[in-house]
C-alpha cells in the first residue's frame, strides 16, 4: 500500500484541510446549508453523519449499556419509531441500563470527521417518557483517549429536550476533528431514565495516511437540480422547465391550499393540454404528508430529467411522451410543506409538517367507499348484485360542514376530469410498496384485503419494488419497526395497518384508475446531499411503473349506427368483480396481466357484445375495440327527438317486439287461469 507523506505536523495538516473542504464544500452546494434551516444550523455547514438515513451502520454505534436489545446502540437513531408492543426488538431509542453519568452512546464514523454538531430527540413510545434534558460530547481517534468538548475553559454541557419528538440542536463550539464520537448525557427527565435518539453533523476529511480514504462523491451522472424547493422555487423551476420543453409541456393549477398556495401539475405530453383518443393518463402525487418531501424533490428531478431526454432523442423518453399524458403533482399539501421547510431536514421532526393547516391527515380523508360497498354487498347477500366500480360519494362527505380538507376536495375533482388509468403516491418514512385495498373490512388493526384486481396489483407494486436500488439490497436493515425484505418490499394496505379513507381505495372504487402507495426512504426529509442519490436509487422505478400504464387491453366503444364513441360504457371482465367505464370519446383503458379473457360492453339503450381478448407478454396494450347496436326503442327515441322519419327496417323490428311481448304476456295469462 502507498503511503501519503505528509510535510506537515498532523494537526497543521488538519487545520489547513478543514479550511480546504470548507471552501470545496461550499463551492459544491453554492455557498450554504440549501434550506431554511441554515439560520437554525448558523455557520455548521457539514452535513448529517447518516445516522437517520441509515447511511451510519448498525456495527458503527456502541454504547455503555443498554437496557434491553430493542433499546440497543443501534436504536438510537434520530426519528426511528418503536413498535407498538413494549418490549419490542424494534424499540424507539437507545436507552442505558444505569440511570447515571457514566453512559454514553458512541459513533464511529470510520475515518476523520469534522464534528460540528449534534442532534438530540427523546425515545419514541406510547408507553413511556424519556428523554435526556442535558449531555457532554466528547471525541477520540482510537477509543482510548477521549477529549471533552470545551466552551472556553469549561467542559461545554449541552442543551438536551424538553419532550420524546422535537429535535435539539447543539452546535460544537469549537469543530472537531476525530474518528470517533460520543454523546454523554448529564441529565434526564425525572421520571424517566437515560434514552435518546441522535444525528450527528460531521464533514469527512482525507486521512492523511491513507489516500485512498479520501472522499469519493456520490450522487448522480444527471445534472439536475438537486436541493429542496420552497413553494417559491418549486414554480420557478417548473417554469423553467417549461420554457426549456414548452412543445411537451403545461403547467396547470387543480386548485388552491388552505393558505392560498396554489398546487400545480406539470403535464407532459406531445399534445399537451388535449386528452388524446386512445392514449392513456398518468398521474404521479407526491407530498400529501407535507413533510415527506423525496417524492417532491423526485418529481421535479422527473420533469427536468423528462424533458432534456426528449431533446436528446432518448428514445424511451420519445416513446414515453409521445404514447402516454403523463401529469405530475409534486406538492399536494404545500402549507404543510412550508412549516417542514422552515425547520429543515434535521429539525422538523417526524411529525411537523404531515398534516394541512387545518390539521387534517389527507391520507386519511377520502370518502370511505369500502364501507359503501361492503354494507350494499352483505345486504343484498351477493357480491355481483353490487356496484364495483364508481361507487357514488355518500351525501354526507359532500356538504360543506364534512370535514374534507380543501386539498382533497382539489384532488378528487382533478380524479373526476381526467380518465386516468394509474397512478402512485409517493410518501416516506419507509421501504416498501403497499397495494389497495388499504382498509380492513371488519375494521381489524391489519388483515390481509384483496382487491378483485389483486395479482396485477401485485405485479406493479413489484415493478416498482424490484428497479429500486435500496429496496434490492439484500444486506439493508429494517428501518423502524417491521421488515418488509421479508414481504420482498411489498405488502397489501390493510395488512400493514387499516387506513379507511385512503386515495389508493377511493380512486379504484370511484375511477377507472388503479393506485399503489409507494415509501420511498427511511428518512421523511434527508439533507439535501442524499437527494442524488435518492434520484439514483428511483430513476428507473420511476420510468418502469409509468411504462406498465401500457399493459393490459384497450380501445374504443363505437355506435353502430354514428360510428361515434360512446361515454360511460361498462367494461366488465368475466372472472374479475371489477368493472371500469369508458371515457367521454369512447376509449378505455384496462389494465390486465397476461392471459386470455372474455370481455363484455355494456352501454345504456345498446344490446351488449362480448369477445375475447389475449393480452401478451409484451408491455404493448392489446387492441380491443366494440360495435355496440342500439336497442330499438333507443333508436326510436333518438329519431322522434330529431323530428326524424321512422325507417322501415325499424318499424318492423318494434312490431316484431310488440308481438313477441304478446305472446308471452298470453301465455303468462293462460298459465295463470289454468293453475
Amino acid at each position: 500500500m502507498h503511503k501519503f507523506i505528509c510535510p506537515l505536523p498532523l494537526h497543521i495538516f488538519i487545520t489547513v484541510i478543514n479550511i480546504s473542504f470548507k471552501i470545496r464544500y461550499f463551492r459544491r452546494h453554492g455557498g450554504a446549508v440549501g434550506s431554511a434551516a441554515a439560520s437554525q444550523l448558523g455557520d455548521q455547514e457539514c452535513p448529517p453523519l447518516g445516522l437517520e438515513s441509515l447511511r451510519v451502520k448498525d456495527n458503527q454505534m456502541q454504547a455503555s449499556s443498554s437496557e434491553r436489545f430493542g433499546l440497543g446502540a443501534h436504536r438510537g437513531r434520530l426519528n426511528i419509531q418503536s413498535g407498538i408492543e413494549d418490549g419490542d426488538i424494534y424499540d424507539g431509542a437507545w436507552c442505558a441500563r444505569h440511570k447515571d453519568q457514566y453512559q454514553w452512546l458512541q459513533v464511529d464514523a470510520r475515518r476523520p470527521t469534522r464534528f460540528t454538531g449534534v442532534i438530540l430527540q427523546g425515545r419514541s413510545s406510547i408507553w413511556s417518557w424519556d428523554w435526556v434534558t442535558s449531555y457532554k460530547i466528547q471525541f477520540s481517534n482510537d477509543t482510548y483517549k477521549w477529549t471533552t468538548s470545551m466552551n472556553g475553559t469549561e467542559e461545554a454541557i449541552f442543551r438536551g429536550n424538553e419532550d420524546p419528538e422535537t429535535p435539539v440542536l447543539g452546535i460544537i463550539p469549537e469543530p472537531m476533528v476525530a474518528r470517533y464520537i460520543r454523546i454523554n448525557p448529564q441529565s434526564w427527565y425525572e421520571n424517566g431514565t437515560v434514552c435518546l435518539r441522535a444525528e450527528i453533523l460531521g464533514c469527512p476529511v482525507p486521512d492523511p495516511n491513507n489516500i485512498y480514504m479520501w472522499e469519493t462523491d456520490q450522487g448522480s451522472i444527471d445534472n439536475l437540480d438537486f436541493r429542496h424547493h420552497n413553494y417559491s422555487e418549486m414554480r420557478k423551476l417548473m417554469k423553467a422547465v417549461h420554457e426549456e420543453c414548452p412543445n411537451i409541456t403545461r403547467i396547470y393549477s387543480i386548485g388552491k391550499s388552505y393558505l392560498g398556495l396554489k398546487m400545480y401539475v406539470m403535464e407532459i405530453s406531445d399534445n399537451p393540454g388535449k386528452h388524446e383518443l386512445g392514449e392513456p393518463e398518468f398521474r404521479y402525487v407526491a407530498g400529501m404528508h407535507g413533510n415527506e418531501v423525496v417524492g417532491r424533490e423526485l418529481l421535479l428531478n422527473l420533469m427536468q430529467y423528462m424533458c432534456r431526454e426528449y431533446k436528446n432523442g432518448n428514445p424511451r423518453i420519445v416513446r414515453l411522451v409521445e404514447e402516454t399524458r403523463i401529469h405530475l403533482l409534486p406538492s399536494m399539501n404545500p402549507d404543510g410543506y412550508e412549516q417542514a421547510y422552515k425547520k429543515g431536514s434535521e429539525l422538523s421532526g417526524w411529525a411537523l409538517g404531515r398534516y394541512s393547516y387545518e390539521g387534517i391527515d389527507m391520507n386519511h380523508n377520502f370518502a370511505d367507499l369500502n364501507s359503501v360497498m361492503w354494507d350494499a354487498q352483505e345486504r343484498e347477500g351477493d357480491e355481483k348484485k353490487v356496484p364495483n366500480h364508481y361507487i357514488p360519494i355518500p351525501e354526507y362527505y359532500t356538504s360543506e360542514d364534512a370535514l374534507v380538507a380543501l386539498e382533497t376536495r382539489a384532488v378528487i375533482n382533478w380524479m373526476q376530469e381526467i380518465p386516468f388509468v394509474l397512478s402512485a403516491n409517493l410518501h416516506g418514512g419507509e421501504l416498501v410498496v403497499t397495494y389497495p385495498y388499504d382498509m380492513t373490512r371488519d375494521w381489524a388493526p391489519k388483515e390481509l384485503t384483496p382487491t378483485p384486481d389483486d395479482s396485477f396489483f401485485r405485479w406493479l407494486a413489484t415493478v416498482y419494488a424490484t428497479t429500486n436500488r435500496v429496496m434490492l439490497d439484500p444486506d439493508r436493515r429494517p428501518c423502524h419497526n417491521e421488515d418488509f425484505m421479508r414481504e420482498n418490499n411489498i405488502i397489501n394496505g390493510a395488512n400493514w395497518h387499516t387506513v379507511p379513507g385512503s386515495m389508493n381505495d377511493f380512486s379504484y372504487l370511484h375511477t377507472n384508475c388503479f393506485e399503489v402507495t409507494v415509501e420511498l426512504s427511511c428518512d421523511k426529509y434527508p439533507h439535501e446531499s442524499e437527494l442524488p442519490v435518492e434520484w439514483e436509487n428511483n430513476k428507473e422505478s420511476l420510468l418502469v411503473y409509468m411504462e406498465q400504464v401500457h399493459r393490459g387491453i384497450k380501445g374504443v366503444v363505437h355506435d353502430k349506427d354514428t360510428d361515434e364513441g360512446i361515454p360511460d360504457a361498462i367494461i366488465a371482465v368475466d372472472g374479475i368483480n371489477h368493472d371500469i367505464r369508458t371515457a367521454i370519446d369512447g376509449d378505455y383503458w384496462r389494465l390486465l396481466n397476461p392471459g386470455e379473457y372474455e370481455i363484455t360492453v355494456k352501454a345504456e339503450g345498446y344490446f351488449p357484445s362480448s369477445k375475447m381478448c389475449r393480452v401478451d407478454y409484451d408491455p404493448h396494450a392489446t387492441i380491443c375495440n366494440f360495435i355496440l347496436t342500439k336497442r330499438p326503442k333507443q333508436r326510436l327515441r333518438e329519431i322522434l327527438a330529431k323530428g326524424g322519419k321512422i325507417p322501415k327496417d325499424l318499424m318492423l323490428r318494434l312490431r316484431q317486439l310488440r308481438m313477441r311481448k304478446l305472446r308471452a304476456s298470453t301465455k303468462a295469462y293462460n298459465r295463470s287461469r289454468r293453475q
